[in-house]
């Protein structure tokens, strides 16, 4: 028998058929200077940005990124890549409002002080030590180290504008949480 799902109180073993075909397309974190944060997840974290659009009327850019997948090339025409970007799966959208680079006292909310709320995003990588030699070079803010804490082999970065980024190599944790 397929697994299909965990079971655990107020699981639903059947979902309605007309979630069939539903997707996890994006989430959005804002940020405050698209240069400093696009330089972040395109430079450091190898990312590449699938579309920009800018909303005049209300003073914001969305930029969609992802992790390149083989296989998987957008098209060029701007239209068609539109609907590919909102066809794909995991995709991180960082939201820009305009003027926001200029304001000194402007900081967001990482979710992770008081009060909780959003924790983090995680990036698998093919090989952890790679990744925090990497990160080392490129002088990220580690808040984690693999080595450090109860959860050996996974690690939290931080982005430019504060948020957390567990970075994880999947091969290292069929234990965890057992």
């Amino acid at each position: 028998m397929a697994f299909t799902t965990e079971q655990h109180p107020g699981v639903v073993n059947q979902p309605a058929e007309v979630t069939r075909g539903f997707t996890l397309n994006h989430s959005m974190m804002r940020i405050k200077d698209p240069e400093r944060s696009l330089a972040f997840y395109t430079g450091v974290l190898g990312m590449r940005v699938l579309r920009r659009l800018d909303f005049q009327e209300l003073n914001f850019s969305l930029y969609f990124l992802q992790c390149p997948q083989e296989g998987a090339e957008p098209p060029e025409d701007a239209g068609e890549r539109t609907v590919w970007t909102f066809s794909q799966r995991g995709l991180l959208e960082l939201t820009h409002n305009w003027g926001s680079e200029d304001d000194p006292e402007l900081k967001f909310h990482d979710g992770n002080s008081e009060p909780q709320g959003f924790g983090h995003i995680c990036i698998a990588v093919p090989d952890l030590d790679a990744a925090v030699a990497w990160f080392d070079e490129n002088e990220v803010e580690f808040i984690k180290r693999p080595e450090q804490g109860k959860l050996p082999d996974v690690a939290f970065i931080r982005d430019p504008d504060g948020y957390w980024i567990e970075v994880i190599e999947p091969a290292r944790l069929p234990d965890l949480g057992r």
